[in-house]
């Protein structure tokens, strides 16, 4: 009775414990540097996936900031988000070392219209997913990181042939 008793309860607990993925992205988390001055560092940690079903989800990484803006023109960040190696550990991280100047359409807006605040896209990439290893972000100090995570139909659809049949001679 007792030994059952343990079981059910190690059980339990197992299954009240964060997943081996997550230790497993906390442990590699150790190996990026902490921010540098005037940049903030995030981190994201994906729900684990099985790795044969990894290959059918996508992570878009966007970066931006939270601006008032006429809620009539559509508003962009300049900026470049660079994909780098930390090196001696064969991870990757990204970087946005500038971001701006905010670009916007020209769409003549109502008098009185107020302005709206709202997060305005800069930079952004779109990686393959990995629950494993944590996606590890250093942008500027007025920027922040968003994400969406993208999932592909499981079936292919078949491209056809624009090539019109060879005739014959």
């Amino acid at each position: 009775m007792r030994s059952s008793m343990f079981i059910l309860l190690f059980g339990f607990a197992f299954l009240q414990s964060p997943s081996i993925a997550d230790d497993e992205a906390d442990r590699n988390l150790k190996a990026f540097p902490a921010a540098s001055e005037g940049m903030v560092r995030y981190v994201i940690k994906l729900p684990h996936k099985d790795r044969k079903e990894e290959g059918d989800y996508r992570v878009e990484i966007v970066v931006g900031q939270e601006m008032l803006t006429d809620g009539v023109n559509s508003i962009g960040l300049g900026g470049k988000m660079e994909q780098k190696d930390l090196k001696g550990w064969g991870f990757t991280y990204y970087e946005v070392t500038k971001l701006g100047p905010a670009r916007s359409t020209l769409i003549g807006v109502p008098p009185g219209t107020p302005m709206v605040k709202k997060f305005v896209a800069g930079p952004s990439s779109i990686i393959n997913y990995n629950s494993r290893l944590p996606i590890v972000v250093y942008v500027p100090k007025d920027a922040e990181v968003r994400y969406r995570v993208w999932k592909a139909p499981t079936e292919f659809e078949k491209a056809k042939t624009d090539t019109p049949p060879a005739k014959e001679k």
